[in-house]
């Protein structure tokens, strides 16, 4: 990561030239290729590329490339004209052919719109007509995720792959280098405005450190996704604005429940009851409030039931719950049932690096009630493996519920029939896989409403997984800037808002 830091200096040395007007961007997060369904979401919060929707400040989902969007009597026609007037960084126009080409490439390839009833995708004349098997309210949020940006057709070569971005956004990608690197520039004719500020360079930097450094040094302007840690050393820094935002992101144990350990509800209630999730909270996130006292923080709205009871810390209700599911403590301090001991694994990944932290307190918490629980820190690829093939116990991971910006997207996938590779494993309820269907349809607020509030109960009772703590997300900027906005929906960077200060 020094070395990542070097290429930074050499490529700006603002201490040399402190009125460039570069904005230098640190980020965790590394550039896997030009895939839009692998790194599309840097070049859409880079706004480099767009998407049909967006989500906006007001956390509303919105057309952006599209207008008038009309859908049919019995939903299965969706109608949206492609917005007038929008160009492409190479100067050719955004029309509805571009469009429908974008989508059926999406379509056809992994990514989220395979997850959706789409039959057709057609053009007449401006507008393009999405037709569905059967009624979908969801499409506009998943024609909002990044998969499914739109690119010129310059940013294809004659095999259909990317050599290219392309994009209609506020600025234009001069050079992608993998897995570190962008460098951007405003477009003078960006459809919303030009830009204010011209250049920005984004370099990938996974260690959090680092990105503190560099913040504190200068070297970065806007430094993103800080530790815990870290937001206590910068608060005080008189050169630095430190923003802190709740995300709809929670670290969760994904529970294989097909297990003899986990498969009743009422031993996944024991070791949520076993888990001190204020003190995970207080000492590791540095933040007591990020204890999760159910799946979905404040932050998601409509998700957030208020209705439902704490998740709490109560180690002796654990241990009876376990000994009514006939679990005995033996003389060497551990459970067994038949013979068999409750001995279990626990898969995790270092590059979000609270997540070994967590698990070795978690590890100390279960032992306390008679739990045998080993860590393996390895690859984020172990979970999904561990999910395919059957051998993973359980998994300290960490999930978005904005990836496509409305939940029901994530509970779909995570929560319905055969689970998903970072959601439940061999957990089966016909109760919430009822409601996931009836809330896919559904567009009346009142019954959605009702829906929801069935759902998240019922996920609150069956702990298919086991909420621990809630997710923040801290942001230094530099005071050099001004118009910083921390999208807590983590789709957009909004450069195009942003300004040096005039000294």
């Amino acid at each position: 990561m020094l070395a990542a830091l070097g290429v930074w200096v050499s490529l700006d040395n603002k201490a040399s030239d402190p009125l460039a007007e570069v904005l230098d961007i640190a980020s965790p997060l590394e550039i896997s290729g030009l895939e839009p369904a692998k790194s599309g979401y840097l070049f859409t919060r880079m706004q480099a590329a767009e998407t049909l929707f967006i989500i906006n400040r007001e956390r509303q989902l919105v057309p952006q490339l599209v207008e008038n969007v009309e859908v049919s009597g019995d939903g299965l026609d969706w109608r949206m004209d492609v917005r007038d007037s929008v160009m492409f960084h190479d100067g050719t126009p955004l029309t509805a052919e571009v469009v429908a080409t974008n989508l059926r490439r999406a379509l056809a390839r992994p990514g989220v719109l395979q997850n959706t009833p789409i039959d057709e995708i057609a053009v007449d004349a401006s507008s393009v007509v999405i037709s569905l098997r059967e009624p979908f309210a969801l499409l506009p949020a998943f024609l909002a995720h990044y998969s499914t940006l739109m690119l010129a057709p310059s940013s294809f070569n004659e095999a259909g792959d990317i050599t290219a971005i392309v994009g209609t956004g506020a600025y234009q990608v001069n050079e992608v280098v993998p897995p570190l690197r962008i460098e951007l520039s405003a477009f003078d004719d960006w459809w919303q405005g030009r830009a204010n500020i011209e250049q920005v360079r984004y370099l990938a930097v996974p260690r959090g450190e680092t990105r503190t450094m560099m913040s504190q040094s200068g070297d970065a302007d806007l430094t993103l996704s800080l530790p815990p840690v870290a937001t206590e050393q910068l608060a005080s820094d008189p050169n630095i604005n430190l923003q802190v935002v709740t995300i709809p992101r929670t670290r969760l144990l994904k529970l294989n429940t097909a297990k003899p350990f986990f498969d009743s509800a009422q031993e996944r209630q024991a070791l949520s009851l076993a888990i001190n999730r204020e003190a995970l909270a207080r000492v590791v996130m540095r933040n007591p409030d990020l204890a999760a006292e159910q799946l979905f923080p404040a932050a998601i709205s409509g998700w957030s039931n208020r209705q439902l009871a704490p998740l709490e810390y109560d180690p002796q209700r654990a241990r009876d719950l376990l000994n009514e599911a006939g679990w005995t403590l033996g003389d060497d301090g551990y459970l067994s049932r038949d013979d068999q001991r409750f001995e279990v694994t626990l898969r995790t990944y270092a590059s979000w690096p609270d997540l070994p932290l967590l698990a070795t307190a978690i590890q100390n918490q279960l032992a306390e009630v008679g739990i045998d629980l080993a860590i393996s820190v390895g690859s984020y690829t172990e979970i999904p493996a561990g999910h395919q093939d059957g051998t993973l116990d359980l998994a300290l991971i960490t999930r978005s519920f904005s990836m496509v910006p409305d939940p029901l997207a994530t509970v779909m996938e995570d929560y319905g029939p055969g689970g998903a590779d970072w959601g439940a494993m061999n957990w089966v309820n016909d109760q919430a896989f009822g409601l996931i269907d009836q809330l896919s349809v559904s567009t009346d607020a009142d019954a959605r409403d009702a829906q929801l509030q069935q759902l998240t109960t019922l996920l609150h009772a069956e702990l298919p997984t086991i909420p621990v703590v809630w997710s923040e997300l801290a942001v230094a900027a530099s005071k050099r800037l001004e118009g910083v906005y921390v999208d807590p929906y983590e789709q957009n960077y909004y450069l195009s808002d942003l300004r040096w200060v005039q000294e």
